[in-house]
């Protein structure tokens, strides 16, 4: 029935990034992030139906196996449910805008940098503003041809996309969600949060000087010991590269409080 009336444009060889959006709210209908259980399956058997309308072949095999090699194929964490980076390797995007971030941002290392390029002063968000000045320098690096229309509607959609609470700007947890999902280190420290107090005690014990910042022999120390303290599990590769990651928020070799505080906090001053 859905898709007689079609709003959902899977039928469509080209998405705009609106209509990407429009697809993503239909199918994530509580709002948590994913497509999964029965979103997932309304998803995959609309897909199927529309892909069919558009003389793309069926497939013999029962629903239940071609869902199980469709989510092989684009399930990139294997979590069993489909990230909004993830449905942007699925569907056609106009431009692919999202295809386009990862591109020239696509290492958690490469976002960090990106990120403290526009988060000037360090508040722990960037404003559409803010995100309206990088979609440009992106598109422009990416030699993709762009207006003024365009790169409103951009930006207008990703914080449409990854604004979770509404408030018309970005922390950096909703931003990394553009991310591919194995390189959202970000990820790792989910359910690991720290409040401001716990934060400050932790930070001002390895801030032995009181300076005011670590470097990055005190933050591997920290990692390792926070990692420790929540029982998680944490190879020598993996840390080093939460600390690449985490050290490309400062310059210098010098990280201060107010940007660990921006990975590691739950309620960070900052913030509020």
């Amino acid at each position: 029935m859905a898709l007689k009336q079609q709003p959902l444009y899977l039928h469509l060889a080209e998405l705009t990034a609106s209509q990407f959006l429009d697809i993503w709210k239909h199918y994530d209908s509580d709002g948590n992030g994913y497509i999964e259980g029965k979103e997932l399956e309304n998803f995959f058997q609309e897909l199927e139906a529309a892909r069919r309308g558009a003389g793309v072949e069926a497939s013999s095999v029962n629903f239940g196996e071609k869902l199980k090699d469709f989510m092989q194929k684009y399930d990139k964490n294997a979590d069993g449910r489909i990230e909004m980076a993830e449905l942007a390797q699925i569907l056609p995007t106009e431009e692919n805008f999202l295809l386009c971030f990862r591109q020239h941002a696509g290492s958690s290392i490469e976002f960090m940098e990106a990120w403290r390029k526009c988060d000037t002063d360090r508040s722990g968000y960037i404003e559409a503003n803010e995100l309206k000045g990088f979609l440009s320098d992106l598109l422009k690096k990416a030699n993709r041809p762009f207006d003024e229309k365009k790169l409103h509607e951009y930006t207008q959609t990703i914080l449409r996309m990854f604004d979770m609470n509404g408030d018309g700007k970005l922390c950096l947890s909703e931003m990394s969600r553009l991310l591919p999902v194995q390189e959202n280190f970000l990820l790792k420290f989910q359910g690991m949060k720290l409040s401001s107090d716990e934060f400050n005690a932790i930070f001002s014990f390895y801030d032995k000087d009181g300076s005011g910042y670590i470097d990055e022999h005190e933050l591997d120390a920290m990692l390792k010991d926070f990692f420790e303290k929540n029982k998680k599990d944490v190879d020598i590769q993996s840390l080093t590269g939460y600390r690449q990651s985490i050290m490309s928020l400062c310059d210098g070799g010098r990280l201060y409080r107010k940007e660990l505080e921006i990975v590691l906090c739950n309620d960070s001053p900052s913030l509020k």
